[in-house]
Formats: structure tokens, C-alpha cells, sequence
């Protein structure tokens, strides 16, 4: 199935950048996509450095860090996209780097997946080992102090 999404996208890709290169010139489509990318490159450590400083205040102001870590990583994704070269994916690249989308598309995710979440969380909570082994304490002290000497026998 991912394979036949890939093979798909390259179509898709190839596809676009022959409709583009027909429309504005093959030279000036492979310039677009080479300066595309580099500026993906950008991109990359400018989301990368924002994702770590967001994650790290939500933790530092004790939030969950949850929202923050997902828009970290759309916003490195939506980079990436940048940075491989395709007017598709730079479009979908360019969509996730903008906040309000980031948002909306975090917001998605959470509602699609967050039910998905809840029944893995309880069909793997019955395999925890939360009350194996457990005895009650003792609490008559009925303990027995001895000595290492009298275990012994000396």
C-alpha cells in the first residue's frame, strides 16, 4: 500500500512539473524548484529550533507538551516537503508552515486519532503490572528481628 502511494505521488509530481514547465518555462520550473528547496533548508532549522523552544517553555511553565510537540513536528514535516523537490509537495510544505493550518491540521489529528489512542491505552492496561505480586504491608509488625549471629548458629 505505501508503495503504491509513492509510486502515486511521483506520478502526481512528474506530472505537475511538466504542466508548470509548460506553462512558464522548463528553466525557469527547475530554477523554482532548486530555489524551493534551499529555502526548505532554511525552513528546516528555523522550525527545528522553534519545535525544541516551544516544547521546552510548555514543560518549563509545567503544560502538557503534547500540543506543542505535534505543531513542532507539522512544522518540521511541512519543511521536509519544502525541501523535496515537487510543486506538490511544496504546496502541501508551504500550507503546514503557516500556523492557522498547523493548528487545523493538529486539531484533525487529535479528533481522528485520539479515539484510537483511548482503546490502545485500554487493551493495554489490562497487561500492566500494576497489582502482580502486590501483599498487603505489614502492619502487625510481625516481622522477626535477628541477628546475623543467631542465624548462624554462633
Amino acid at each position: 500500500m505505501f508503495l503504491l502511494a509513492l509510486i502515486v505521488l511521483v506520478v502526481v509530481e512528474v506530472f505537475a512539473l511538466i504542466e508548470v514547465a509548460h506553462a512558464i518555462g522548463w528553466l525557469v520550473a527547475i530554477v523554482l524548484l532548486v530555489g524551493i528547496s534551499a529555502l526548505g533548508t532554511q525552513a528546516l532549522r528555523i522550525q527545528g529550533r522553534s519545535a525544541i523552544r516551544r516544547v521546552s517553555l510548555a514543560v518549563s511553565e509545567r503544560r502538557a507538551p503534547g500540543s506543542a510537540a505535534i505543531e513542532g513536528v507539522l512544522g518540521f514535516l511541512g519543511a521536509v516537503l519544502l525541501v523535496i523537490p515537487g510543486f506538490v509537495s511544496d504546496a502541501f510544505g508551504a500550507l503546514l508552515l503557516f500556523p492557522p493550518t498547523r493548528t487545523l491540521t493538529r486539531r484533525w489529528l487529535s479528533h481522528h486519532y485520539a479515539g484510537r489512542v483511548m482503546n490502545f491505552v485500554a487493551a493495554t492496561g489490562r497487561f500492566a503490572s500494576g497489582d502482580r505480586g502486590w501483599r498487603p504491608p505489614d502492619v502487625d509488625s510481625t516481622a522477626v528481628d535477628d541477628d546475623d549471629l543467631d542465624l548462624l548458629g554462633r
